[in-house]
């Protein structure tokens, strides 16, 4: 064997330090997935209920809010906004339901993400 040959088989592989480095930029990716995951989920709900609401034809603003006080109690996954924070307004004769909300995610204990969610009826 060469010396050449002996010091280009020396340095394949993984070494452990670059092993723990992308065990831990994968382990970091995949808590953020997970905590945010619930709060996509929550925010589609929340679209779909309020979706639902505008197709079904309701005019009043009283009547859209307890319809969507409705939904919550339904879909127990919606927590962050109620009917009060709803802004309902008409256009074109269509009613128009937006909605929007922060929400905090805790990653370690002094680290938060925050996510701003908005969305409205077609």
């Amino acid at each position: 064997m060469t010396v050449e040959f002996r010091k280009a088989r020396s340095q394949r592989g993984v070494t452990l330090f670059g092993l723990l480095f992308w065990a831990i930029i994968i382990g970091f990716f995949a808590l953020v997935g997970l905590r945010v995951l619930p709060t996509m989920n929550e925010y589609f709900t929340i679209k779909r209920a309020v979706e639902k609401i505008a197709a079904s034809g309701a005019t009043t603003v009283p009547e859209i809010r307890g319809a969507f006080e409705k939904q919550i109690q339904i879909e127990y996954s919606i927590t962050s906004i109620t009917g009060k924070d709803l802004e309902i307004t008409k256009v074109n004769d269509k009613v128009v339901i937006a909605f929007a909300y922060n929400k905090e995610i805790e990653l370690m204990s002094p680290v938060f993400l925050l996510i701003k969610y908005e969305g409205r009826s077609k």
